[in-house]
Order: C-alpha cells, then structure tokens, then sequence
C-alpha cells in the first residue's frame, strides 16, 4: 500500500522511525516534509499535500493511505480535512484507529507523536492500515451524507421541522446576548 506522510518539527523524528517502520512492512512511503527540523515551520501545507495525494492515488485506484502528526495531531487533523474527499481521524489508542477505518472509511490518521511512544503510535498506525471499511449500511449511509455536505451543502431534513419544535440554532430573534455572560 502506498502511504503518504507528514508531521510538523515535533514529528520530525518520529516521522524518520515511522518511514523505515513502514517501508520494512513493505509500503511505499511517500514524504511530504519537512525536510529538515525547523521549530517555526507551518505543518498545514504539508499535511494538505499529504492528504490530496492521498484523495488523488484513491481516485486513481491506487491503494493509499496517509499519517500525520505533530505535537498533539489535532492540528494536522484539522489541515488534513480541509481537502475534500479525506476523512482524517485522529487516532489515541488501537480501538480508535480501528474504528476510524471499520465505522468511517478514514483515509488519513492524525496522531500525536508527543503523546505516545513511538511503539504506541506505530502500533495505532498499523491497525489503521490493517483495518477495512465494514461497508455496513448505516456507516456508508452516514459518509454519504458528510461527501454530500461536502460537496453541496446539503443536509438530511432537520427532524425538529415536523415536530413543530423551533431550530434553535437557526433561529434569527436570539435574545442571547454573549456579553451579558
């Protein structure tokens, strides 16, 4: 499986470990940076390179996967999602890498490699990648509609309409006055 990778300085070395962890599992490991420890480096463009080559070798049929991960992987979760058709997971133990992949279909693990060991965290990133999509009705349903929302803007019908209770968060007469606490 191709795997594409990218961290921020506080991954710098966990990503060296992980490259050699992976390609002696026999993936092909692609690097999207850094390239060198810099402690001001921006990790987004990284990620996000990471994640469209992951959404690209996908489309393509390539089998594709992508980690990243800083200082807490929330960061590079949050840029990883930006690119539509990822689902990037962030992953703290072996069940949630699990059922990132069983129950949501993710294409990217985010972790944070200043929160485990380097053991921990390439034992979460193997059973993501280990791990298939159930394909469970209820699961493609509701990845369906996240693709949908992303793609449009659509959303399932607010259950609240045909109860006749108000959408409270759409509600344009709020009293609520932020300051006032």
């Amino acid at each position: 499986m191709r795997i594409h990778i990218a961290t921020d300085h506080a991954g710098l070395e966990f990503s060296t470990q992980l490259q050699h962890h992976l390609a002696a599992a026999g993936h092909e490991v692609i690097d999207h940076g850094p390239l060198e420890y810099d402690a001001l480096d921006d990790y987004p463009a990284f990620c996000i390179r990471a994640a469209q080559a992951v959404v690209r070798d996908q489309a393509a049929g390539i089998e594709a996967l992508g980690v990243v991960f800083g200082g807490s992987g929330n960061g590079e979760q949050i840029a990883a999602n930006k690119v539509v058709g990822v689902r990037a997971a962030l992953a703290w133990s072996i069940a949630t890498a699990e059922l990132a992949r069983e129950h949501n279909d993710a294409n990217v693990i985010a972790i944070g490699a200043r929160q485990h060991t380097f053991d921990e965290a390439s034992t979460f990133i193997d059973r993501f990648i280990a791990t298939p999509f159930s394909g469970e009705e209820r699961h493609a349903r509701r990845i369906g509609q996240l693709a949908a929302y992303e793609e449009d803007g659509s959303l399932e019908p607010d259950p609240r309409a045909t109860t006749g209770r108000p959408d409270v968060l759409a509600a344009d007469d709020s009293s609520f006055d932020p300051e006032a606490g």
